[in-house]
């Protein structure tokens, strides 16, 4: 998988013109179109083309009756199973409209036949791109969304309220956007316009870190990532209220609306490919830990802080570490029991993991992972809050407390 950059991205949406006034097109993004829907539906979509290469063009019910997206979808996302009559119109919506917009963007080629729509694969990179990390996928959003305003003659009113987010420039933004979709789409009623102007508005005031819009009105807060998502409910945001005095787990287990674990594991596999496909693309396939066993190609995404115990964090790239088959069996797993974790090497992976973070976040230019999910990541594994209120990229005091966690370890 080539890795793509974001000059990339722009320089192949410069090929298309999205322009509304155009193309009249009403349905070029929608309400299903949140970066973890667009990103499971592009994984989902490259499962089906993948098992079945002899098929040119597919639909959306091709694409929601396939196995890997029953298992997936109906688990994660909490849909009814897809056979079940009620399901259909839900899950229409659901497929299709991300699909509309990938064909609208380019990324897919779209044909009518009869009163059904057909798609096929046109640009199987940047799929891939919005396939692996919901982070890429709001990427291609945000971008796409800059695209076909500016493309459309509206993006004005948005770097206005950017510039200068008041109550005023919010008004105008939304009158404008309003005013532009009834004229020039089949839209013609104001609740559906403002359904539309929140899938473009708050992506973009996200990667902004600016204000958007929530329930109507201009947001009182910056949006945040979950304010995106089609699903919202995850560890972190449970843990928020836990007593300090009880441990994650205690705090867990008397919790009645618990995170979705299936949505978990997917994000887990997800990860793995995440840092394989970097790992392929910037480090040559090489360990991420240069010691004797550092022989071959790492083909084993590691968790840190093993999956079975640390389900919460099992989906973060900052937990995984890229190693060979041999030193995962041999010294991640003593005796390839991968069900013990060894502590020395452990340790070792630790501080390799926060040296290799520090420079991809102030050296790299495709940067994948995060100093505040990193301390997430050490302080749900050590069950300890102190790495939380490290300063931002302080690496120093990371690794001085992680050494501290092993100091009794390392005496026996």
């Amino acid at each position: 998988m080539n890795w793509l950059t974001e000059e990339q991205i722009i320089n192949f949406m410069t090929h298309y013109n999205y322009d509304i006034r155009e193309n009249h097109n009403a349905r070029w993004i929608d309400q299903k179109c949140t970066p973890d829907v667009l990103c499971i539906i592009a994984d989902c979509i490259l499962e089906f083309t993948n098992s079945n290469p002899q098929q040119e063009f597919f639909s959306s019910l091709d694409i929601w009756h396939n196995n890997y997206t029953v298992q997936n979808v109906e688990s994660i996302f909490k849909k009814p199973n897809p056979d079940e009559q009620k399901a259909r119109n839900e899950y229409d919506k659901f497929f299709q409209q991300p699909m509309e917009m990938l064909a609208n963007a380019g990324v897919l080629q779209k044909k009518k036949d009869g009163n059904r729509n057909y798609y096929k694969m046109w640009n199987k990179e940047l799929l891939e791109f919005i396939s692996i990390r919901e982070m890429n996928a709001l990427k291609f959003i945000e971008l796409y969304n800059t695209k076909v305003l500016k493309d459309s003659g509206i993006y004005e009113y948005f770097e206005n309220f950017f510039n200068n987010p008041t109550n005023n420039t919010y008004e105008k933004m939304k009158y404008e956007f309003g005013r532009f979709t009834v004229f020039n789409t089949p839209i013609n009623g104001k609740t559906e316009c403002n359904r539309i102007f929140t899938k473009v508005l708050n992506p973009l005031a996200f990667m902004k870190n600016t204000y958007g819009t929530e329930k109507g009105r201009m947001s009182k807060n910056k949006i945040t990532k979950d304010m995106l998502m089609y699903n919202r409910n995850n560890f972190r945001d449970i843990y928020v209220n836990k007593p300090k005095e009880m441990t994650r787990a205690e705090y867990y287990y008397y919790l009645q609306d618990k995170p979705n674990t299936n949505l978990m594991r997917y994000q887990s596999a997800k990860a793995k490919k995440l840092l394989r496909a970097f790992n392929d693309t910037f480090n040559n396939g090489m360990s991420e830990i240069k010691d004797e066993l550092a022989i071959g190609h790492a083909i084993n995404m590691h968790h840190i802080f093993p999956e079975n115990e640390f389900e919460e964090i099992s989906g973060y790239v900052e937990n995984l570490i890229a190693l060979t088959p041999s030193q995962h069996l041999q010294k991640a797993h003593p005796d390839g029991n991968t069900r013990i974790v060894d502590k020395g090497f452990q340790q070792i992976c630790l501080l390799v993991k926060a040296s290799n973070i520090e420079e991809n976040i102030r050296c790299g230019k495709e940067v994948i992972y995060s100093f505040d999910n990193f301390t997430y990541v050490l302080s749900v594994g050590f069950d300890n809050g102190s790495y939380e209120d490290v300063e931002n990229m302080n690496f120093m005091e990371l690794i001085r407390l992680i050494n501290m966690e092993y100091i009794a370890f390392n005496e026996k």
